[in-house]
């Protein structure tokens, strides 16, 4: 055994969102260039990020794959880059894919951070168990072209549930130890408005999991809804979102505003009595 991989969780903290791709929904196409990416990087981590969630994949609503190849094309530059000159926060890589994951951890990452939960690329699992690094299982209907496509759930925070219990007995299957997992509901993954809201008001019973919980709304489809706000409207938003969340039992918030963000939360933890 070598390094803690999720030496750097403590809740609430915030995690940075990167994305490294032409079309994601909030920043795709500004952080194409390394220089611009590690700019970004470097002044998240200022802001007090404590780890940095990088993605070459756009998981928007109706977004095509993308396959390891060009996701590791897109990447490679930054990697040699964060080699060189290792960040002063923690790395995640947000991808399915084994070989992509591989090349991050290679990079310095300790947690990949699988959309699909460990299903896309059966490989995966057995990576993080390998390499001694973290997972986040996140929970998602459908793939992203399709997965808004008029979403039903009987009860949707029994069946994510059920779903994240079944994809920690795969992990563990695989070598992963329970320590080094965490879970995701998936917050506009094959959701409607009204199946976000249950989610987040249900987060005690996803908490009782056992595992630390990662909630991501920045930006995102429902706060646009809720507010009738444009992306870029969407701060206030999303941070009362992820106040709310907090509360009910995050422990990480994923974030593009993460100056904003970290301070919302530290004024929080202040009044509520919590870690500052």
């Amino acid at each position: 055994m070598g390094r803690d991989p999720l030496a750097w969780l403590r809740s609430p903290c915030v995690m940075g969102v990167l994305n490294i791709t032409p079309d994601s929904f909030s920043d795709g196409g500004e952080h194409l260039a390394c220089a611009a990416a590690r700019l970004t990087i470097d002044r998240m981590a200022h802001d007090g990020a404590v780890i940095l969630d990088l993605g070459a994949e756009s998981t928007r609503p109706g977004a095509e794959r993308v396959s390891a190849d060009e996701q590791l094309h897109r990447l490679a530059p930054l990697f040699a880059d964060l080699v060189r000159r290792p960040p002063a926060a923690a790395l995640s890589i947000d991808t399915t894919r084994a070989a992509v994951a591989a090349k991050a951890i290679d990079a310095g990452a300790v947690l990949i951070n699988d959309v699909s939960a460990g299903r896309d690329d059966p490989d995966i699992l057995g990576l993080v168990a390998e390499r001694d690094v973290a997972v986040c299982l996140m929970h998602m209907r459908g793939q992203p072209r399709d997965m808004q496509d008029d979403p039903r759930y009987t009860d949707v925070v029994a069946e994510v549930v059920g779903f994240l219990e079944e994809r920690i007995a795969a992990a563990m299957a695989a070598g992963v130890p329970e320590s080094r997992i965490l879970v995701d509901p998936g917050v506009g993954f094959g959701k409607t408005v009204a199946h976000n809201l249950a989610l987040l008001s249900g987060l005690g019973r996803i908490r009782r999991l056992g595992r630390p919980v990662v909630v991501g709304l920045s930006r995102k489809g429902v706060v646009g809804l809720l507010t009738g706000r444009p992306i870029e409207g969407r701060l206030a938003g999303s941070i009362g979102g992820a106040l709310a969340a907090v509360a009910r039992g995050a422990d990480v918030i994923r974030a593009h505003d993460v100056g904003e963000t970290v301070d919302a939360l530290r004024v929080w933890s202040a009044i509520s009595g919590g870690p500052s």
